[in-house]
């Protein structure tokens, strides 16, 4: 009941409702106004539309929507021309597939707006064939009317849904941390054995889901830090910056992780830091479940009874010896990770205190940040004149879909029936995806949604229901539609059906729901057939993707060692200075996120042309702990300042930044050894990590933090070497 809740509480299901909703306000004006042709012609066009319509700062929404409401109506109105005839229908088709899919070259901004081009054309083909060029000209003003009438409303009612868009992002990204934390609790108790891919089993879930956390953190950004004038906006900007301290320490948290567990004095030390990290993750879900529900959160759970004496009680006088000569105890590394997870309770406690009321955000700092973290709302031709050229992916998805659109266009009139012809290349728009995952992915299950769609339409009209009642049901389904299809499509599937059968009942209610049920079934099944064969059609596999994505990991690796470790951070902190360190923060988790993702993709491609994945995998481990090192020296400098011997880490921090980012930068062999690298005193004696003098233990994660670069760098090699570059 309660993920049931928040569900429905979510942002994606309060923009589908709102959707549906200017989709029934819009159609039934248009209804009073100029009559029932004009409705439907006009409800098309706020179709066509409504799919870049999500949840965005209110700074360029209208701008947003406009292409797909300016190129919209042309292609409408050039389908209804040439319908009746099959070859130039035909003609217009392919040209316009292959245009359309061109606007991937813009990213997640642009495939909307392709999405919506092919809508304009292949709901055009629903209309029936008219007669006369003034017909056309007419139905396509009431299409227009539609598609114009959509970008106003979405515009205000973004504007009026902002603070609650702006709530629900960060619930939805305080969801996803606790997920994190929750996953990171278990590798605490794990058992320590590697999986068939040398990496502990856990590790591949987590770095799934810091790839996912990576995507939601970004657009919970562009929600959150538009704008911050207001002192409710500053206070979830503030609790946003929070979120972000959080998974450092939670990365943080897998430093010497396997060499604790390896002792069983640890075990109790382990258990403990196990439940009081889930703990605080249900503190953290605690906290986003107040904010859906508008309510004023409790304190946390968590309670900071972290086992400090228990680790010195069960290490003893022979703590030291049990650790390997020249590295710290296993107890001493034990008390540092009790040390981690205290950091990432206070960090939950003043995330509570944030959203009480009982703290106030760094203002001057947000105010100084907000801008370099929110993503451009401008169009810019760059993208398009950069994708000319022949391996290149939006390229080469445009022809492939073309392609396709053309192959169905074909079948469909081959077939003995041909009541919805367009059916089948609705289909093949939103099955065949740029990659072959995401194309199997869709295709399975718009398989499926398409039978639970057309059972669920079947017990609807067998019902008999009155015509108010079809009607709403479309509009609901409408925006169950749009609501889930970024999050999960198979519901968008079924919606889609339902949506697609009830309409064509109305529409011609003489024809047997039996044979229109039938033959969703058939043109669902040939169009993802089809779409399934040309998703092989020049393909762009993943391993010829995997250089740029190495070489973009290894340049936001370096410039965050260069950034984390400045010297900047040994004075007080300015805005400049945290400013430059959280955006090469943020473009190392992105260029991982980017990496994971595509590693994701390449599990679904054939073997003869997969990536080697294990050197991938152990790529982004040691990314992920190059990234942890760098955020305990971090932590100490910024948090744990006053127990460092600032005037000796200004020489080994510098030399540290310059030979990691040497390493990271090299060509050719891996070095053995950068020019003025750091190079550790030796093997000494590490203090109580909870007490005393930090400044050896920073020492130690600067050489750590060198040899994972050098280990970083020889994984990347490995990857571009295997990928047959």
């Amino acid at each position: 009941m309660r993920r049931a809740l928040r569900i429905a509480l979510s942002s994606y299901v309060a923009n589908g409702l709102s959707a549906a909703f200017g989709l029934l306000l819009i159609s039934t004006l248009v209804h009073q106004l100029l009559g029932p042709l004009a409705a439907a012609a006009a409800t098309v066009g706020v179709i066509v539309v409504v799919p870049p319509d999500q949840p965005a700062p209110r700074r360029g929404k209208f701008w947003h929507l406009l292409p797909a409401a300016v190129i919209g109506p042309p292609l409408f109105f050039a389908v209804q021309a040439v319908h009746a005839d099959p070859w130039r229908l035909a003609a217009v088709l392919v040209t316009a597939t292959f245009l359309a899919f061109l606007g991937a070259a813009w990213g997640r901004r642009g495939l909307p707006i392709s999405i919506s081009i092919m809508f304009a054309m292949i709901f055009s083909m629903a209309v029936p064939p008219l007669r006369g060029e003034q017909t056309a000209l007419s139905t396509t003003l009431y299409f227009t009317i539609g598609a114009a009438a959509y970008p106003i409303y979405a515009t205000i009612k973004n504007a009026l849904l902002n603070a609650r868009f702006r709530v629900l992002a960060l619930a939805e990204t305080l969801f996803a941390m606790a997920q994190l934390m929750r996953t990171q609790a278990l590798q605490f108790t794990a058992p320590w054995a590697l999986g068939p891919d040398g990496q502990p089993p856990l590790l591949g879930r987590l770095l799934r889901q810091q790839a996912a956390f990576a995507d939601q953190l970004q657009a919970a950004r562009d929600l959150l830090l538009e704008s911050p004038r207001t002192a409710r906006r500053q206070q979830l900007a503030g609790m946003l910056m929070q979120v972000l301290d959080m998974r450092d320490h939670l990365v943080a948290c897998e430093l010497d992780l396997e060499a604790v567990k390896a002792h069983p004095q640890n075990t109790y030390v382990l258990e403990s830091l196990r439940a009081e990290l889930d703990a605080l993750a249900g503190g953290v879900e605690q906290l986003a479940d107040a904010l859906l529900l508008g309510r004023i959160p409790m304190s946390p759970i968590g309670s900071r009874s972290l086992p400090t004496t228990r680790v010195t009680d069960d290490a003893g006088a022979d703590g030291q010896a049990a650790g390997v000569s020249g590295s710290p105890s296993p107890h001493l590394l034990a008390r540092a990770l009790v040390s981690r997870v205290g950091y990432i309770h206070e960090e939950v406690r003043r995330l509570a205190q944030l959203a009480r009321g009982e703290a106030q955000p760094n203002l001057a700092f947000i105010h100084a940040m907000w801008q370099a973290f929110v993503s451009p709302t401008a169009w810019s031709w760059r993208p398009f004149l950069s994708l000319w050229r022949w391996d290149a992916p939006p390229l080469r998805h445009a022809i492939r879909a073309a392609l396709a659109i053309g192959t169905g266009q074909a079948i469909s009139l081959a077939l003995p029936w041909g009541t919805h012809d367009y059916w089948i290349l609705l289909t093949i728009v939103v099955v065949l995806r740029g990659s072959l995952a995401q194309t199997l992915e869709r295709r399975n299950s718009r398989v499926a949604g398409t039978l639970l769609g057309c059972l669920l339409a079947s017990a609807i009209l067998s019902a008999h229901p009155p015509l108010v009642v079809l009607v709403l049901t479309v509009t609901l389904a409408q925006g169950i539609a749009h609501a889930f299809a970024i999050k999960r499509y198979l519901v968008t599937a079924v919606a889609a059906t339902v949506l697609a059968l009830l309409q064509a009942h109305l529409l011609n209610a003489s024809v047997n729901p039996s044979f229109e049920v039938a033959e969703r079934i058939a043109d669902t099944l040939i169009g993802v057939g089809i779409a399934w064969a040309f998703s092989y059609v020049l393909p762009s596999w993943e391993r010829t993707q995997l250089p740029s994505l190495v070489a973009r990991v290894l340049r936001a690796q370096g410039l965050h060692a260069q950034q984390a470790l400045a010297l900047g951070q040994l004075q007080a902190v300015d805005n400049a200075v945290e400013l430059g360190w959280r955006l090469a923060r943020r473009e190392a988790y992105d260029s991982l996120s980017a990496l994971v993702q595509a590693a994701q993709r390449a599990l679904s491609e054939p073997r003869a042309v997969r990536p080697p994945l294990e050197h991938l995998e152990r790529m982004l481990a040691h990314s992920y702990q190059l990234l942890a090192q760098l955020t305990a020296v971090k932590t100490m400098l910024l948090q744990r300042r006053g127990r460092l011997k600032v005037e000796q880490l200004q020489s080994p921090l510098q030399q540290a930044a310059q030979a990691i980012a040497a390493t990271l930068s090299a060509t050719g062999e891996t070095p053995t050894a950068q020019a003025g690298a750091f190079e550790s005193p030796g093997a000494v004696d590490l203090p109580d990590p909870l007490q005393e003098d930090l400044s050896p233990w920073l020492l130690r994660r600067l050489r750590l933090a060198q040899d994972i670069a050098q280990k970083l760098r020889a994984d990347a090699r490995g990857v571009v070497q295997a990928s047959g570059r």
